[in-house]
């Protein structure tokens, strides 16, 4: 058995603050931070470890450990309007934490006492669940109670599930079974499941303005939901032409674009936002080049966090881009709503929606 402990690669761009990574040189430029990194360490038993709420075995507990000892962990549960979104919360110390982390998403189950307002959980109560996980993918076995859902949340379901497990660096499929069965379809709908699920099946599909989605591809980018008092991150996965050959500004034209306009969400990106210059990605940093339409309602150079965090969600979703670097009418001399300069690459948050606003 080894141990090994990690640096967090990434540090949050939260609504409250923009955090910049703390990595140390990347592509030649120095990725500072403002706020302390985040720790993650895992256990290893070889390629192989089982998770289950007996065994105290080897296994990862990715996440940020704070207070005595609980590990931030995001688990995707549904809103009000009904999106599967992930809600960062403190958890016990755990070795299963795979399997901890889907127990929190049962109803009527401990995370009751921690739901926030307008959140419910997403499987149903009593549902009991056990996790292996060999080579990247988690096998998870419900108990028989797992079929007691209603049939509009089947989809919200899998996703919630699948984004909650993938959260961690040993997880990048999910297979589900029931009571030791492979599930081919869920019980209820009979929504068809695939042997392995992974992200790139996407979350809070909308496809309502696709014609043909046979000729499309999906893109995953972030806008916000709940209220000005209480602003939170959306991941929707939305459908772009198969003509589309720049993911990169797929991305940004949706986040552009917007969200659909009955969808209950926002974003900060005014309509008549552009690009400049093609985007150029090297050493998995993208850099942007934008008109000052940019700053919105800001003055001169000021970029919105709340922007700004969802452009690095939506680009970081994509395979190889790790940072984002964002420069106005060619200037880079830009800074965010503290005043804090953003001449560095900016990365990925390493938890989502941590409640910190």
């Amino acid at each position: 058995m080894s141990i090994k402990k990690t640096t967090g690669l990434v540090s949050a761009v939260l609504v409250s603050s923009v955090l910049l990574s703390g990595c140390g040189l990347f592509g030649g430029e120095e990725k500072t931070q403002i706020d302390p990194p985040q720790e993650v360490s895992y256990l290893e038993d070889g390629q192989q470890f089982v998770e289950t709420k007996e065994t105290t075995g080897a296994e990862t507990t990715a996440g940020e450990e704070v207070g005595e000892g609980s590990v931030m962990t995001e688990l995707y549960l549904i809103d009000k309007n009904g999106y599967v979104v992930p809600q960062t919360v403190a958890l016990p110390p755990k070795e299963a934490v795979a399997t901890q982390a889907l127990e929190y998403l049962v109803a009527n189950g401990p995370v009751s006492e921690m739901l926030p307002n307008g959140f419910r959980a997403v499987l149903p109560a009593d549902t009991n669940v056990t996790v292996n996980v060999n080579g990247g993918v988690a096998t998870v076995d419900f108990s028989k109670e797992f079929k007691n859902y209603q049939p509009k949340d089947e989809m919200k379901i899998l996703e919630a599930v699948t984004w909650t497990l993938t959260q961690f660096d040993s997880i990048k499929k999910v297979k589900f079974q029931m009571n030791g069965h492979e599930m081919t379809e869920m019980p209820v709908n009979g929504t068809p499941i695939n042997s392995e699920v992974s992200r790139n099946n996407g979350i809070n599909m909308d496809t309502k303005e696709v014609v043909d989605i046979s000729n499309t591809k999906p893109v995953t980018v972030y806008y916000l939901g709940g209220d000005a008092k209480n602003y939170y991150y959306v991941p929707v996965t939305k459908r772009v032409s198969n003509e589309t050959t720049d993911p990169v500004v797929a991305v940004v034209n949706e986040l552009i674009k917007g969200p659909n306009i009955s969808s209950g969400l926002v974003s900060e990106f005014l309509s008549s936002v552009e690009l400049l210059d093609k985007p150029s990605v090297a050493a998995g940093k993208v850099t942007l080049n934008f008109n000052e339409d940019v700053y919105g309602k800001f003055d001169e150079k000021m970029v919105s966090e709340h922007l700004l965090t969802s452009l690095v969600l939506s680009l970081t979703e994509q395979q190889g881009i790790e940072s984002v670097a964002v420069m106005v009418d060619g200037d880079a001399n830009i800074v965010n709503e503290k005043g804090e300069k953003l001449s560095e690459p900016v990365t990925r948050p390493e938890k989502v929606n941590t409640g910190s606003f």
